[in-house]
């Protein structure tokens, strides 16, 4: 029993020292909630850039914000490759990727503090019925958008918890 309450010691005190911190830590009022709250998204070409825009929005919508102290302009690549081949060179199997390249811009003097890239695929299975097909494409363009919107969100975070720890500019 005493080895065992030892070693929970040992590792709370081991999880400690790893420096692990809440990224929204003060919920809607805290640090990253604030800055999250001060992007303003800029529309999206495409119905992936519409699927990709609105699910930032409802991702971001918890964090209202004053005034727009970011501009977040994305740019979608939407591909649809078939890999997937019979005998008689139907394709049975497709590949729908979706990558974003993405600058978060500061507003006052439109530099440019965040410059990255996002992205997810998904298969889908080519089916006798064209209807069906489509449907899976566009099922998958939206489960898509929501992953690389989630992607995005998590790299803001990031970066506003690391701007909120950073020493004020001279």
């Amino acid at each position: 029993m005493i080895a065992r309450i030892t070693m929970v010691v040992t590792l709370s005190a081991m999880l400690a020292a790893c420096n692990l911190r809440q990224l929204y830590a003060g919920g809607t009022t805290g640090v990253v909630a604030r800055e999250l709250g001060n992007v303003e998204i800029e529309p999206i070409a495409g119905k992936a850039g519409w699927l990709t825009r609105n699910a930032l929005k409802d991702q971001l919508e918890a964090f209202e914000g004053q005034e727009a102290k970011y501009r977040l302009t994305v740019i979608l690549d939407d591909k649809i490759a078939g890999f997937g081949v019979r005998s008689d060179d139907r394709i049975t199997r497709e590949r729908r990727t979706l990558r974003a390249r993405y600058q978060l811009v500061r507003v006052t003097d439109s530099v440019v503090v965040l410059d990255a890239t996002a992205g997810s695929d998904a298969g889908i299975d080519v089916v006798s019925s064209e209807f069906a097909t489509v449907a899976a494409e566009d099922t998958a363009l939206e489960n898509l958008a929501t992953r690389v919107a989630n992607q995005i969100v998590t790299r803001l975070s990031l970066f506003a918890r690391t701007e909120a720890n950073a020493p004020p500019e001279p």
